[in-house]
C-alpha cells in the first residue's frame, strides 16, 4: 500500500510539472545578469559574420560531378526545400547538409551497382551561394527529433524552428526551450514556454541567423515513463484518476 500511495503522488507531481506554465524570460549571461523583455534583435554584422560550416538550402546553386562520368557532370538547383535530383540516385534530401555529406550520399548510392569507384564532389557553384548559406542558418539541438542546422528562408519563428527540426520528442520539457544570442560582443540567453506559446499565451518569438536553439529534458517524464513501463497494469487506473482532478 505504502508503494502505491507513493507512485500516486509521484504521478501527480510529474503530470503538475509537465502543466507549468512560466512566462519567456529573456537575459543576458553576464555580470550581472539582467532581465530583458525579449532578446534583441543582431545587427547586421552579426547576421553577416559567420564561422560556421556552409550548409546547404533552397534554391542553393550547386555543381555535381562524378570523375569521369560526363553524364554526371552537371549544375543543380535545390528546390524550395532543399531537395534535388540525381541520376541513378533519385531524389536527394539536401536541405540542412553541407556538401561533403551530399557527395559521400551520393558516392554510397552509386558505388558497386553502376560505378565501380565513383570519385564525387559536390560544390557551391559560386562563393555567393555559399556565403548566403551560410550566414543564414539556425541550430537546433537538444529534445527534437533531427538536431542539425537549418537554412533561415524568410521570417523565422521558435515554433518554425523546433518543427524544422521534426519537433520535439517525448521527453522534452517545453517550458525550458533555450535561445542563445550574439549581438555585437555580448551574448544573450532566452528562456521560452514553447508550450505557452502553442497555445497563444505569448507571441512566437523571431529566430534569426546564427541562432542556437535547445530544447530541454524532462527527467520527471523520464522516470513517469519508467514507472508506467514497471508497473503497467498498477499505473492505469491512477492515470485516469488524476487526469479527472
Amino acid at each position: 500500500m505504502a508503494q502505491f500511495r507513493f507512485i500516486f503522488a509521484l504521478g501527480i507531481v510529474v503530470l503538475a510539472g509537465c502543466a507549468k506554465n512560466a512566462p519567456p524570460v529573456a537575459s543576458a549571461p553576464d555580470s550581472p545578469v539582467t532581465k530583458l523583455a525579449e532578446l534583441p534583435r543582431p545587427e547586421a554584422a552579426d547576421v553577416v559574420h559567420s564561422s560556421r560550416t556552409a550548409f546547404i538550402g533552397p534554391f542553393t546553386e550547386l555543381r555535381v560531378e562524378v570523375f569521369n562520368v560526363p553524364e554526371m557532370q552537371r549544375d543543380i538547383m535545390t528546390d524550395g526545400q532543399g531537395n534535388f535530383a540525381f541520376p541513378l540516385v533519385g531524389a536527394v534530401a539536401a536541405a540542412g547538409k553541407t556538401p561533403d555529406m551530399i557527395a559521400s550520399e551520393i558516392r554510397s548510392k552509386l558505388i558497386g551497382r553502376y560505378v565501380r569507384d565513383p570519385q564525387v564532389t559536390v560544390n557551391f557553384k559560386s562563393p555567393t551561394s555559399q556565403l548566403a548559406i551560410q550566414s543564414m542558418s539556425v541550430t537546433v539541438d537538444g529534445q527534437v527529433n533531427k538536431a542539425g542546422s537549418y537554412p533561415v528562408v524568410g521570417r523565422m519563428t521558435l515554433m518554425r524552428a523546433v518543427a524544422l527540426a521534426g519537433g520535439t520528442t517525448e521527453f522534452a520539457k517545453l517550458e525550458d526551450v533555450v535561445v542563445f544570442r550574439d549581438v555585437g560582443n555580448k551574448k544573450y540567453v532566452g528562456i521560452y514556454n514553447l508550450e505557452g506559446i502553442r497555445r497563444g499565451n505569448y507571441a512566437d518569438p523571431e529566430i534569426f541567423p546564427n541562432d542556437v536553439v535547445i530544447v530541454g529534458d524532462s527527467p520527471q517524464r523520464r522516470m513517469f515513463k519508467d514507472i508506467l513501463q514497471t508497473f503497467p497494469a498498477l499505473l492505469s487506473p491512477i492515470i485516469l484518476l488524476a487526469r479527472e482532478v
